[in-house]
Parts: C-alpha cells; structure tokens; sequence
C-alpha cells in the first residue's frame, strides 16, 4: 500500500487559526473566519488512483509497520461502549463521541496492520445536520415532550468510520427440486350430505441443476463498534462504487476517525457470508417451476479483493433516564436514523382513548 505524506496543521492565512475541513465548502476552511485554506501535501488526490489489494495475500502477511493516517494524532478507548477514537492531537476529549460516557482512557500510539488508502469526502455540512436533527426529533410523536423540546444537537459530532469492501468473481453450480403444481378433483360429501366436488392442489417433484456466474463489486462490511448496528444499517449505503477519493489527511482535520476493531480477517469472513446468501437468492430465482426445495448451492470464490476505507457521519449521542440514545446522519447523503424514549404517558392516553372509542361505537350499536 502507498504511504500518504504527513500534515500537521493548515493554519487560515487570514487569522491563523487552525483549519478543518469543511462538506459545505469541500475545502480546508477556517472555522473561525470562514476562509478556504489551500493544501498541497505530495498527494494529488485528483491524481492518485485508488488499489484493490489481493485478499489472501493480505490475510497471510504478518504485520510489518505502521503507515499512520498523515497527521499527528491521539487516541482514546472508551471503556463504556469499547470504541477507539482517534483525532488531532490538539483537540481535548472528556466524553466518549459515541455513547457520550465520561470513562475514556488514552492510548498508545496504534500500530495499524491496515490503514486507509480511500474514503468518501463528506459533503453534509453541520448547519443542515442541526436542522434536520430538529426536524426530527419534533417528529417523535411517542417522545416525550421534554425530549422534543431540548432538540439536542449540541452533542453532534462529525465521525470517519471505518469500513472494508470486498469484490470477488463468483462461480456457483446449484442442485434442487423444482415443483409444478397441479389440480386433481375430489369428491367429498358436505355438511348437508350433498356430493361435492372440489379442486386439490398436488405438486409434481423434478430433479434439476444449473450454473451461475457472478461479480461482487465493493461488498461493504462496516469495521465500526461505536455506531449501533442497526442505525447504520438504515443509513446505508454510502456511494462507494463511484465518489471515494484517495486517501488526503486534509479531509479528515477537525473530524474524529474511529479505528476499526473489525479486523480484515473478520470482515472477509463476514463479507462471504453475506456473499453466499446473495448466491443462493440468486440461484434461487433460476430454479424452474412453481416452487422448490432442497436448494443446494456450491460456490467457487476467484479473485478476492479488498479495500479499507472511510465513510463520514454526523453523530449526536444523549442519555435520557439512565440509558443512552443515538441519532445517525450519513454525512455524504444525509439520509437519518435515530433512537429515541418513549413517553409512556402518550401510550396510555393512547389505549384509554382508543378503549373509549371502541365502547361508544359498542353502545351506539345495542338496540
């Protein structure tokens, strides 16, 4: 994998402070005057092509060195939620970014076996995160009002996540029992003692078996622990097919990047699980017939490759009662998903009203 040149710090020609990148703009911005920083680090990310590494290749290497993210930076493991963080090295943490717990520890310089080469830039800039996060929350029909009321976004934070894809040619040879149906009549005998006559579906078993061929281009496997998994899954995906960009330190300042803790090895594993399920919904539809049974789909996997990337979301955490919420943005599509209490005062007007309801309609029905 090629290393990136080191950055340390863009500082605003104008003010001097430090710049951070900015969706709104897609530059280097200063967040305290607004000026668009220019950066030139040896990398052209216009330039530079994006590599897919062989699979089994990597999975045998032993890890040799650490190539770093490009810039100096700090780490911090939360001991609540388990997810590393890592961000510039002058930026202070006092709560974990993910579960808003105050149990955060630092840690040694991380000896990546596997860093970046590639991620998604993100374009959602913070001002429209907040308004749709308002948006959002006083859609909460079944919130409380108090929730509703606070909209909170002061705990928003913009996160590189990490994840792995995988591409693979898929040679798979299928078997199964293709059924066709068809009707016999029966005679029975009804309640009345009338003879009768009816239509019984029976179904004619076949043997068959049949070939396909298949391409798996950039099957995501997320490599974070800190966003809930099911969060992430509602705002997937992200466009990495067609919009990553070469690694560039410069997209990353002012942001925390999450280290994985889904190690490569784990992630091809879980990436061919979700590659076999595809193959056999795939060779499901080539089975003739009505319907079918005994599907049985053997898989032949060339040409595995991989990439590990970085994807961005916006992220605001809070704790309501004694447990924790989280509401999820895609930060390149602004698609949402979020987690929130339930006022179980609403629930019960709710029931009692609708019991109200449904003993009116009673009595207006009684002769």
């Amino acid at each position: 994998m090629a290393e990136v040149s080191a950055l340390k710090k863009h500082p605003c020609p104008e003010c001097g402070g430090d710049a951070e990148w900015d969706p709104a703009k897609k530059a280097l911005a200063c967040p305290y005057c607004g000026t668009i920083v220019p950066w030139t680090n040896g990398v052209d990310p216009l330039g530079a092509s994006i590599v897919e590494h062989d699979l089994e290749k990597a999975l045998a290497a032993v890890p040799s060195e650490d190539r770093g993210l490009g810039a100096e930076k700090k780490s911090v493991k939360c001991e609540s939620c388990q997810a590393i963080s890592i961000f510039d090295a002058d930026r202070a943490a006092q709560r974990c970014d993910f579960c808003g717990s105050p149990s955060i520890v630092p840690m040694d310089d991380l000896k990546d076996a596997i860093t970046p080469e590639s991620l998604l830039p993100a374009v959602i800039a913070s001002t429209q995160v907040r308004d749709l996060l308002r948006q959002w929350y006083g859609s909460r029909w079944w919130a409380p009002n108090k929730l509703k009321r606070a909209a909170l976004t002061d705990t928003l934070h913009g996160i590189y996540l990490p994840y792995w894809t995988f591409d693979a040619h898929v040679d798979a040879s299928w078997t199964a029992e293709a059924g066709y149906h068809y009707y016999e009549t029966e005679t029975y005998e009804d309640s009345n003692g009338r003879i009768q006559t009816r239509q019984i579906q029976r179904t004619r078993w076949e043997d068959c078996a049949g070939q396909l061929e298949h391409f798996f281009d950039d099957d995501a496997v997320p490599g974070t622990v800190g966003v809930h998994a099911d969060l992430l899954r509602k705002v997937e995906p992200f466009p990495t097919l067609t919009d990553l960009k070469p690694y560039d330190p410069a997209y990353v300042r002012g942001w925390t990047v999450e280290r994985y803790q889904v190690d490569l090895r784990q992630a091809s594993e879980m990436s061919k699980q979700q590659m076999d399920a595809t193959m056999e919904a795939l060779c499901s539809r080539e089975v003739p017939g009505d319907t079918q049974r005994n599907l049985d789909v053997q898989s032949d996997y060339q040409g595995r490759t991989f990439k590990h990337i970085l994807v961005p979301v916006w992220l605001t955490t809070y704790t309501y009662g004694a447990k924790s919420y989280q509401v999820v943005v895609n930060g390149y599509t602004g698609k949402m998903a979020g987690e929130h209490p339930l006022s179980w005062v609403k629930i019960t007007l709710a029931i009692l009203a609708a019991i109200i309801v449904i003993l009116i309609i009673i009595a207006l029905n009684q002769p």
